[in-house]
């Protein structure tokens, strides 16, 4: 699995020393949301902490939301590839699928503050997060795919359409304080008997 090459707020292939930057712009997000969710994520503050200039931050990302939005897909990209190192487990494609799903949200449980953050800027309705939307839908297909290698691919897609629209939907409960985050999990998990019985 490869990562799409950065590009900035207008689509521009962004040099060596520019995709520097951003990686520190990304890695101050998350420090930032981790110590204080989306509201102590404000721009001065993070070209503050990573150390270049508040114009250097709107070359990258054209708002809060959008910022916030790429962290998530860098964020789901470090899960992909932990998931490459270490397989999902299981014996069925149910198995491999909770096993998915669970580490990815131990992964969330960690920085429950950055998460509920990453969270609210992919929902926005911000015009600029919609390659970031359609990044992580490409992310979803992936990461709830490769589980279900067995399965037939037209019943795949749609299986991944419906745990992708479960996940989003729980995610969302969890970020509004309807339930809490170890809820997420288990509603994944109910989701995955259900379509994928063994």
């Amino acid at each position: 699995m490869l990562r799409p090459v950065a590009v900035d707020a207008n689509g521009e292939t962004l040099t060596r020393n520019q995709a520097v930057r951003r990686e520190r712009v990304i890695k101050a997000v998350m420090e930032l949301a981790a110590e204080g969710g989306y509201d102590a994520v404000q721009m001065r503050d993070v070209a503050a902490r990573a150390h270049v200039a508040l114009g250097t931050i709107y070359r990258y990302f054209a708002s809060k939301d959008h910022l916030l939005a790429a962290t998530l897909v860098e964020f789901s990209h470090d899960i992909q590839g932990r998931l490459v190192r270490q397989p999902p487990r299981g014996d069925t494609s149910a198995d491999r699928m909770v096993d998915v799903i669970r580490r990815a949200m131990k992964a969330i449980e960690r920085q429950p503050r950055l998460g509920k953050a990453m969270v609210t800027a992919i929902a926005s309705p911000d015009p600029a997060v919609a390659g970031c939307q359609a990044e992580m839908s490409t992310i979803m297909v992936q990461l709830l795919s490769e589980p279900m290698a067995d399965v037939d691919p037209d019943r795949r897609l749609r299986i991944v359409t419906v745990l992708s629209h479960v996940w989003f939907s729980a995610l969302l409960g969890w970020v509004n304080e309807w339930t809490n985050v170890g809820s997420v999990g288990d509603e994944l998990e109910s989701a995955i008997r259900l379509v994928l019985p063994d």
